[in-house]
């Protein structure tokens, strides 16, 4: 019994011995597993670093890459920007200087004329007290050996000079009017008809063009652009305003500068073309075409100046003369015009033995400040003669140029004949239009005019508004009456109106007698 229980008990101790060598056995084993795992997940660990960084790297040189392209791109922009500016300011600065040089000549031609008129003033005041003071005498004298006043006396002189005199002088008037046309009317027709059947030129067709046509409909949404921005930068560095309405496939351009209406129109089809529409590719295609113009502008002064066979011209005015290309009057192109009044100009200075270039070179330049009216003040005459005179152009051409309008008198023959040649190639038909309701406002302002005077009881305009018949009452006016009442409606005419070519005024005085018989 007592060995049973010893056994058992060591057999207990020698089984805990066993079980405790077994779990010190498990645990190094499971250890060892841990310190192999751990070693596994710090090789991972180890990698995916090595991967991370190595990713960070590489983001990193690609994030600065694109940062220097960006940066890049910001400085070219910012320069062609500081290119347009500087392009811009110089200009104005050539704007400035001309205006600065055209108030200049005005300010020492007002003072001179300001001088002139004091020292004619007090030259004139003078004549007039000697004057005054032998005319008093005489007035004493006359008022004793007439028994008269001198109020009386002035009053019925002036009623009999006036019954006397104004029958003779109308019909003075009229004798040499007709004794002049008799004379002039041969050789004139002669020439112009030897000149327009010489100058075979095809009818006016080209119009103020201020509209794009679209390839699709969608385009008008791209050329808007996100929140407008498109838009906004082609009217900003073109300086027009862009018109999109309902009217299909197409966008108007408004713009009073034609320049500028013509450089917007070749950015928009370029745009179109390309199809990349965002502001900086416009500011970049505005900046292209803006050159381009200014080469065809150049370029379009010199062909002409060379198919008119014309001699050295000045480079400015070459340039004035392509700008003139783009210039409209009623629908009549200001080259084109100004071509024709050449042409015009030099064969009817052929026909009469005149210089031939000289007329030409005037009938060319008539027109030239029409390139520059829209930007400077003043009238194109007035703007034409200073820079013709600035660039060294001949009295010829310089009173050509003053006087194609009437506002002064013409001090040549060539003078004339521009003149002339003006108005022949605004008359010919198809060169000139004008809206219906301009059309209609200018016949009546017409009949109005006539209306106005009295002895007249009804006036017609006819033939297009080129003449108007006046019919006038004949117990009011004698035919003395009728002349004067013709050339009195001619020159408020003339005054009052503006209209191309020329208004033939006809006062019609009837009388009818008539009888019953019963």
């Amino acid at each position: 019994m007592t060995e049973t229980l010893l056994f058992s008990f060591l057999s207990g101790i020698f089984g805990l011995v066993v079980g405790i060598g077994g779990m010190i056995l498990y645990t190094r084993m499971g250890f060892n597993k841990s310190q192999v795992e751990s070693a596994r997940i710090l090789e991972d660990a180890k990698a995916k670093a090595e991967n991370i960084v190595r990713q960070a790297t590489l983001d990193g040189r690609q994030q600065a890459y694109d940062l220097k392209l960006a940066s890049e791109k910001e400085i070219k922009e910012m320069k062609q920007e500081v290119t347009n500016h500087e392009h811009k300011l110089m200009r104005r600065e050539d704007t400035l200087n001309f205006r600065d040089e055209t108030l200049t000549n005005k300010e020492k031609a007002v003072e001179e004329k300001s001088k002139q008129i004091n020292e004619k003033l007090n030259v004139l005041e003078k004549m007039e007290q000697d004057l005054q003071a032998k005319i008093d005498v005489q007035i004493t004298e006359l008022e004793r050996i007439a028994s008269m006043t001198v109020a009386e006396a002035k009053k019925e002189l002036m009623d009999a000079l006036e019954k006397k005199m104004e029958n003779e002088v109308m019909a003075f008037i009229k004798e040499k009017e007709d004794e002049a046309k008799d004379k002039a009317a041969d050789v004139a027709r002669n020439i112009i008809g030897v000149t327009i059947q010489r100058y075979a030129q095809e009818e006016t067709q080209e119009r103020t063009v201020s509209v794009v046509a679209l390839p699709n409909e969608e385009m008008k949404g791209r050329i808007i652009g996100r929140e407008g921005r498109n838009i906004k930068a082609i009217e900003q560095a073109t300086g027009v305003d862009l018109i999109i309405d309902d009217t299909p496939e197409c966008i108007t351009i408004s713009c009073f500068d034609p320049i500028r209406r013509e450089v917007a129109r070749m950015s928009l089809e370029h745009l179109i073309k390309d199809g990349r529409i965002q502001p900086g590719r416009i500011e970049e295609v505005v900046y292209k075409m803006q050159n381009e113009l200014e080469t065809t502008i150049l370029k379009t002064g010199e062909n002409t100046v060379f198919k008119l066979g014309l001699g050295k011209v000045d480079r400015e005015i070459l340039r004035l003369l392509g700008r003139l290309k783009y210039r409209y009057s009623y629908g009549q192109n200001a080259l084109q015009h100004s071509i024709e009044v050449a042409s015009f100009a030099g064969m009817m200075a052929a026909e009469l033995g005149l210089n031939q270039n000289i007329a030409k070179r005037a009938g060319l330049l008539h027109d030239i400040g029409k390139a520059i009216d829209f930007e400077l003040e003043g009238s194109h005459v007035e703007l034409g003669l200073k820079f013709a005179k600035k660039h060294g152009e001949s009295d010829i051409v310089l009173n050509a140029i003053e006087s194609h309008h009437g506002n002064v008198e013409p001090k040549y023959l060539i003078s004339n004949l521009v003149a002339a040649a003006d108005t022949l190639s605004a008359a010919r038909p198809g060169a000139r239009f004008e809206s219906m309701e301009n059309y209609i406002n200018r016949l009546e302002q017409l009949e109005k005019i006539a209306n106005d005077f009295d002895g007249v009881e009804k006036t017609y305009a006819i033939q297009a508004g080129r003449e108007i018949r006046v019919m006038v009452l004949p117990d009011q006016l004698d035919d003395a009456g009728c002349l004067r009442v013709a050339r009195a409606i001619k020159d408020k005419i003339e005054a009052e109106l503006t209209y191309p070519g020329q208004i033939k005024v006809t006062v019609i005085r009837e009388t009818r007698a008539s009888e019953i018989a019963k």
